[in-house]
């Protein structure tokens, strides 16, 4: 059984919320476990990671980035990085913002870069956008039109769980598509 870390920052519970629709796609496949991990309680015990196969980082987009209590946590895994401890496990990022694009691509953009700098593989968002097939825009998957990872979308003051249906289904479906891309690249001990 593979082991897999969501990682997250949520200030208002939307991308908790994101981040526990992916954990439902993961407890789908029944070929991974997983642990909701707050970002902000890695920074004093980023070692805490060394166990996972894979990790999937979500964080809020505040003005273009992720958010100060992520970055945070990314900048407490230095020594990890100096002793490459996270080499060659999976990655993947989400971000939730409460425009469409919101500038979310730069936030997905920096948590490639961190898990590329700690030698990590990254796992795209592969789903076909739904509307394009007639699906009605908010209960199409990847509505959003994002590759390099999840994209959600909340509005400004909505409650933390006020998503349209098609991106608590993509939610889903990326936890799903980690965890089979992990059963498949993972290397028998």
């Amino acid at each position: 059984m593979n082991q897999l870390a969501i990682v997250y920052h949520s200030a208002h519970g939307h991308t908790e919320h994101i981040a526990r629709q992916i954990a439902q796609g993961v407890r789908s496949t029944a070929t991974a476990e997983v642990d909701l991990i707050k970002a902000e309680d890695l920074v004093r015990d980023s070692d805490r990671l060394l166990p996972y196969d894979g990790l999937i980082l979500g964080s809020p987009t505040y003005l273009g980035g992720v958010s100060a209590p992520f970055k945070a946590f990314m900048d407490a895994t230095g020594r990890l990085w100096r002793a490459q401890g996270l080499k060659g496990k999976l990655a993947a990022g989400f971000t939730v913002s409460s425009l469409p694009a919101g500038d979310k691509q730069s936030t997905l953009m920096s948590m490639f870069v961190f898990g590329m700098q700690h030698g990590m593989v990254w796992v795209g968002n592969p789903i076909l956008p739904e509307q394009h097939t007639g699906v009605p825009y908010d209960e199409a998957a990847n509505r959003l039109g994002s590759w390099s990872g999840l994209m959600a979308q909340a509005g400004h003051g909505s409650p933390a769980d006020a998503f349209v249906p098609g991106d608590l289904k993509t939610a889903r479906m990326f936890g799903r598509h980690f965890a089979e891309t992990l059963e498949r690249v993972a290397i028998p001990a």
